[in-house]
């Protein structure tokens, strides 16, 4: 296997028996550290961890997200945040009117004992559609600094806000070419250069779509 290549693992599999910190997803066990569910193996140098593959997205404070509207109450809306639970958001959050179906964008302002969030600084979103995404993987949709959020933009032409919970608002540009690209993100999330294979793959697209 290619150094780089990030290792698929399975519950249950030895990551590491070197000297490590526990990680997220991990235990250990004779001094070995193992997995506990599918997923990445991720070695940050002194720590050990797995990310996994598929997953509910678990709020977190500071959290940037995109939600919902699901329902009007007297001083707020509830919000479907792609969680376990609904949020919620008051009114003197949300200066424009909206209903069920808005689409908002918000900051996660406080988490509780059983992961139901609070919302802040809302945005509400027109027009455009809402695309969802495995919420493990949306560090991979983004990039390190932005760069693979950068090239989707740059080989599409759309307008691309993603939320940490696993749903990306899309307007504008080549949307199809755009989701034929979150798709091989998603499929290849394991493997390593994938920027550089994904803008590979929207100029060849790209160039179909022109008649070359």
């Amino acid at each position: 296997m290619v150094k780089n290549d990030k290792k698929i693992v399975v519950p249950g599999e030895i990551v590491s028996e070197e000297r490590k910190r526990p990680g997220s997803h991990v235990y250990v066990e004779n001094g070995k550290i193992i997995s506990t569910r599918m997923g990445i193996y991720s070695d940050s140098g002194d720590t050990a961890s797995v990310v996994p593959l598929k997953g509910r997205y678990v709020p977190q404070q500071n959290d940037l997200i995109l939600g919902i509207i699901s329902d009007e109450k007297y001083s707020g809306y509830t919000v479907d945040i792609n969680s376990i639970y609904e949020s919620y958001v008051s009114k003197d959050e949300i200066r424009d009117r909206v209903g069920r179906g808005t689409v908002i964008s918000a900051k996660v302002s406080k988490v509780n004992e059983i992961n139901e969030a609070d919302l802040e600084s809302v945005r509400v979103f027109y027009g455009g559609e809402v695309m969802n995404v495995n919420p493990v993987q949306v560090p991979r949709l983004i990039g390190k600094n932005g760069s693979m959020l950068q090239v989707l933009k740059d080989g599409t032409g759309a307008n691309i806000l993603v939320g940490r919970n696993g749903r990306a608002w899309v307007k504008g540009g080549n949307i199809q070419l755009l989701k034929k690209a979150v798709c091989k993100i998603q499929d290849e999330a394991h493997l390593s250069n994938l920027t550089n294979s994904v803008k590979e793959f929207l100029e060849k697209e790209g160039k179909k779509g022109k008649g070359d």
